[in-house]
């Protein structure tokens, strides 16, 4: 009995603190009623998170469990309460997109090549990109009559090779093909992953000419493809490439150099088809025929304009996402643009944050792959920012029409752009970092030139010189938009060649990401105060980027390249003859900006033909590296003294038994069970592995064919 008398007023006391609790979180969620929905696909997009995180299947279930639980948890608090309802719909929505996004996986499952191999195939061609720019063409393509292939294969050809090829072609080629790669450095782009979604089975080079079925020649390209050409026909270079891609999303013809500058002064996204292209063509048509039918007094009179001028804008709008290869900014974007047009019809506020939320629900529900990718999380993280801002009390205040001199208003309307940038760019610097490790640091102050640019000039001139082409009559425009994109050029190189134009980090942890992504969609989301408390989270997201190392030694997932950190904060490589790919991995996995050394020229390292080998390190950290760089092999017993001298040994062939380092040692074997590797070799030493033991993801453990190097003649497509 004394025993239960001291327990039940600490009871009580915890009792009566989490009902004060949960009567406060209850008067704050009341207070916010109308942004609760908002976190609907956030809990949908974090159980499709979840899935892609968890490396098993055992614990895809268990989380189910849990939130099976979590449900039940909720209904327990009470339905008439709005934090039961909301911990019972989250969790539920959490499982729904765990369970999507498994089954989504499941659904898409096809055979992947096991093992390079160089052999001929009929193939039935699906999908032709041409890459101008590099003088070649990418096609996709399903093999006939081979069950030793995968159904669907991605092939490279030069622009020579592929001359007149159609989609629904059937051809004969000879090819080198290889499995999809997985990432090369951890951190780095999984095309394994991308591919498996995609049903993609391997990838290769086409070697020699193509066999073409008679009478193929005649068939016309598809309209995107016609349509690029001709544009690009109209503006020479990497200039009209970049004309063509602001109109189908074609941006092969744009060069590398040009491609960079537009990424390193952060307006890459004007290449990508997204909101501002959709939002532009929608607005224009939408403009154009309320114009055109006003002209009318009976239309006019009848009150039908608006309703046409919708109907054509949203026809307009699904046209240009089919027509630009409906990728997920585009239909993100159209499904906006058309709810847009809805809420004007309706009388309603059309841009808000509920848009959004429909919008990536929409998407997330069609293809919940992909949340995992850089373009999903950077167009709806733009234009959450975007929205949330001017949502706020205080911008709208600054930005409420007033009466001032026009030099004011222009003031105005340029600080508002210039916050806008600001706000954006530091919405999408940490998701910059974490997938491309680099974020450019002036592409607000790039963006309120650029952007308007794009938008009153480049689109409209490109617009109106397609439509004056059908009589003959579009040069001058195209003139215009070729000046204009001169000037966007200019301005491109101009800012990524600014000191300090872009901010490198190395690769960081995938949880202190997952912080900053949910408190910035604390901050974002919420309107009250308590939405402040998301800058603990950020802080944290933000700490462990800046806190994060740069790796000391880099090894790709075939052993071949090693990048070694140097003094003063740069890196060289074992074999400096490493072609522009792999540099720029390497650069983007140490998270700098500046060229990779020849590793042999340093003065501390001594190599032969076979080894490099050298010191890394100070004092108590001092390590020894032992890397292989020739072909001839060695007996065990030579290297097994130089392999125990040797903290790490690193080789991309198989090293024998007696070849064991102090700490490390890296090989083919290994190799194939981490995939690339970053070391950090400091008092601690530890290894960061690309590909994770026992990962039970789908494109981890496929379904493999053989790939034969059997040869079935292509002159029967003759036949």
């Amino acid at each position: 009995m004394a025993t239960r008398q001291l327990q039940t007023p600490f009871g009580g006391r915890w009792a009566s603190r989490l009902a004060t609790l949960a009567d406060d979180v209850e008067a704050r969620l009341e207070a916010e009623r109308e942004r609760i929905g908002l976190w609907l696909p956030v809990a949908l997009g974090a159980g499709i998170a979840a899935w892609f995180a968890l490396p098993v299947a055992a614990h895809w279930i268990g989380l189910l469990l849990l939130l099976g639980g979590g449900i039940l948890a909720g209904l327990l608090i009470g339905w008439q309460r709005r934090l039961g309802r909301m911990v019972a719909i989250g969790c539920g929505a959490m499982a729904i997109g765990l369970l999507l996004v498994w089954a989504r996986a499941t659904s898409v499952a096809a055979p992947v090549l096991a093992r390079p191999v160089t052999t001929e195939f009929s193939a039935l061609i699906e999908r032709i990109e041409p890459l101008p720019a590099r003088g070649q063409v990418r096609i996709l393509a399903r093999p006939q009559r081979r069950s030793d292939l995968p159904p669907r294969v991605r092939l490279t050809l030069r622009s020579e090779q592929a001359v007149g090829l159609v989609g629904g072609e059937l051809v004969g080629v000879r090819a080198r093909l290889m499995p999809p790669p997985p990432a090369n450095l951890p951190g780095g782009y999984d095309f394994a992953r991308r591919a498996w979604f995609d049903g993609i089975g391997a990838v290769g080079t086409v070697l020699g000419e193509i066999v073409r079925t008679p009478g193929a020649a005649g068939n016309v390209p598809p309209l995107r493809n016609r349509l690029s050409g001709h544009i690009q026909a109209q503006i020479d270079g990497s200039t009209g490439g970049i004309a063509a891609a602001l109109v189908t999303g074609d941006q092969g013809a744009i060069s590398d150099d040009d491609s960079n500058a537009m990424r390193r002064s952060g307006l890459a996204h004007l290449l990508s088809i997204s909101g501002l292209h959709v939002s532009a063509v929608v607005g224009f048509t939408m403009f154009l025929l309320m114009r055109v039918l006003a002209l009318s007094p009976r239309l006019a009179l009848s009150g039908v304009v608006l309703a046409a001028a919708a109907g054509g804008a949203a026809l307009a709008g699904v046209g240009y996402t089919w027509l630009s290869g409906a990728e997920v900014p585009t239909i993100r974007s159209c499904v906006a643009a058309l709810l847009v047009l809805a809420a004007f019809l309706l009388g309603r506020e059309a841009l808000t944050l509920r848009l959004v939320a429909a919008g990536a629900l929409i998407v997330l529900v069609w293809r919940p792959e992909s949340l995992a990718g850089p373009s999903f999380q950077l167009s709806f993280a733009a234009v959450t920012a975007i929205i949330a801002l001017h949502e706020s009390p205080k911008m709208r205040a600054f930005l409420a029409r007033r009466d001032e001199a026009w030099i004011l208003k222009a003031a105005r309307a340029v600080a508002g752009l210039l916050i806008t940038g600001f706000v954006v760019e530091i919405a999408l610097a940490p998701i910059a970092l974490f997938h491309f490790h680099k974020a450019g640091l002036y592409g607000a102050l790039a963006n309120v030139v650029a952007i308007p640019l794009t938008t009153f000039v480049i689109m409209p001139m490109e617009a109106l010189a397609l439509l004056f082409d059908g009589v003959g009559l579009g040069a001058p425009f195209w003139w215009v938009a070729g000046k204009a994109l001169d000037l966007l050029l200019l301005l491109a190189h101009g800012v990524a060649d600014a000191p300090g134009a872009v901010a490198t980090l190395p690769s960081f942890p995938s949880w202190g990401f997952a912080f900053a992504i949910f408190g910035g969609l604390w901050l974002l989301l919420w309107r009250t105060a308590w939405r402040r408390a998301g800058i603990v989270p950020v802080a944290i997201g933000v700490a462990t980027l800046l806190a994060q190392p740069r790796p000391d030694l880099l090894v790709t997932s075939d052993g071949r390249h090693i990048a070694v950190a140097v003094p003063g904060g740069g890196y060289a490589l074992l074999r400096d003859r490493a072609g522009d790919y792999i540099r720029d991995t390497m650069s983007e996995a140490a998270g700098i900006d500046t060229p990779l050394t020849a590793l042999a020229d340093l003065d501390h390292v001594t190599c032969n033909r076979d080894f490099c080998r050298w010191q890394h390190g100070e004092g108590a950290e001092r390590r020894t590296i032992l890397a292989s760089r020739g072909l001839d092999r060695i007996e065990g017993a030579d290297m097994a003294p130089a392999c125990a001298a040797a903290d790490v040994v690193i080789s991309d062939r198989w090293l024998p038994r007696e070849c064991v380092a102090r700490w490390l040692t890296i090989d083919r074997d290994s190799l194939t069970e981490t995939g690339g590797l970053a070391l950090y070799l400091g008092e601690k030493p530890r290894a960061v592995t690309t590909l994770r033991v026992g990962d039970g993801h789908p494109w981890r453990r496929p379904e493999q064919v053989s790939g034969n190097d059997e040869a079935v003649p292509t002159d029967a497509l003759a036949r």
